[in-house]
């Protein structure tokens, strides 16, 4: 459609700007020229948003200006000729192509819908009328899953991921900042949770494995319609924030699999103050020492069990009995109860939620 787009612009400067003008795509393709005959070429040596920036460049007695939505430059406008009038016919052009890309995008783009019903951009009573505009089916289940880029080469995780989901009428990918990416993915209504988290880890592997690059994925929950969209998407934000303060090796998060977790991060950090204050009254928990600290985790992490969290440390039991001894002098907490257990471990999570200095939504 970009291409008829611009083709009809270009028919109606003709006639105004007395030299050869057009507009190239992102692989360096004529895809609307004043000389029709042009349509279909290629200008070898040009790649947009690596090489060339959004500045003027000269190439084969043409002058060009990038221009685009996007991160990178997806379009180009030429004109003939390398003088000072060729620069300002392709800055005027520039910025009339790109103003009348922006206005159609926003009216029948179904991507930039998407964008902007996640990103709260359109009031609620408009959303259903923008749907039908576009023919856009409201029926059907999705889920929003965030990738956010943690370290990266030269290559483009937002081409790659778009390459992954081709199909442009069901997937919906887009940048909403330097580092994150949105995939809004349409699924079967009764789709089993691990099946996105394994879609998610194939999005992990790929990119981590072929491009060397480390992503972590928040996955909100599934939807049907688009009002919800919105919803979903916070959910994967909130999944990464979590899982930033809660679960720090793991790539991908769920927001089904949050848990007490969840639970914990919408708690006021005054309440949470509170509980630890409650908890320790006895000792406070910076007097347990990191040995200490660990053997905790292992005995929670082997369900209370004395003999194999023993094993798992290779300590002798009557050691690890020790320890736990010294737990419950310091604290008043016998971790061999599972009711003292369960605050003990809550306390840990909450203690880790004060120091991470969340991020609210």
């Amino acid at each position: 459609m970009s291409n008829r787009l611009f083709q009809g612009i270009v028919h109606q400067m003709r006639d105004s700007v007395d030299r050869i003008i057009g507009v190239i795509d992102d692989t360096s393709t004529v895809i609307s020229s004043s000389n029709l005959t042009r349509i279909g070429e290629t200008f070898e040596y040009i790649t947009l948003g690596s090489n060339e920036s959004s500045d003027i460049f000269v190439r084969d007695n043409y002058t060009f200006k990038p221009f685009g939505s996007k991160m990178k430059p997806e379009y180009a406008v030429f004109v003939e000729g390398t003088d000072e009038l060729a620069a300002k016919f392709c800055n005027i052009l520039a910025i009339s192509f790109s103003s009348i890309k922006q206005y159609y995008d926003e009216k029948y783009d179904r991507s930039n819908f998407i964008k902007n019903v996640i990103l709260d951009n359109i009031l609620p009573g408009d959303i259903y009328v923008k749907a039908r505009e576009l023919h856009f089916n409201t029926d059907v289940s999705r889920a929003v899953l965030l990738i956010r880029i943690v370290s990266s080469t030269d290559i483009s995780a937002f081409d790659v991921i778009q390459n992954l989901f081709p199909d442009k009428q069901k997937d919906f990918v887009f940048n909403i900042s330097e580092s994150d990416i949105v995939l809004v993915k349409e699924i079967k209504s009764d789709i089993d949770p691990k099946d996105l988290e394994k879609l998610a880890r194939s999005i992990v592997d790929t990119l981590g494995s072929e491009f060397y690059t480390k992503v972590v994925i928040g996955i909100g929950t599934s939807v049907i319609g688009v009002k919800d969209l919105a919803r979903s998407f916070k959910e994967s934000q909130v999944s990464l924030e979590v899982g930033k303060v809660f679960d720090t090796d793991k790539s991908i998060v769920s927001y089904d699999n949050l848990g007490i977790a969840r639970l914990i991060y919408q708690l006021p950090t005054t309440l949470c103050e509170m509980f630890l204050r409650e908890v320790f009254k006895k000792g406070s928990i910076e007097s347990l020492d990191q040995e200490t600290l660990f053997t905790i985790q292992k005995f929670f992490e082997n369900n209370l069990n004395v003999s194999e969290t023993s094993r798992k440390l290779f300590v002798h039991r009557n050691t690890l009995v020790y320890r736990l001894e010294k737990i419950r002098k310091l604290t008043g907490l016998d971790l061999r109860e599972f009711d003292h257990a369960i605050i003990f471990k809550v306390a840990l999570m909450v203690k880790k939620y004060l120091t991470s200095n969340p991020v609210k939504f």
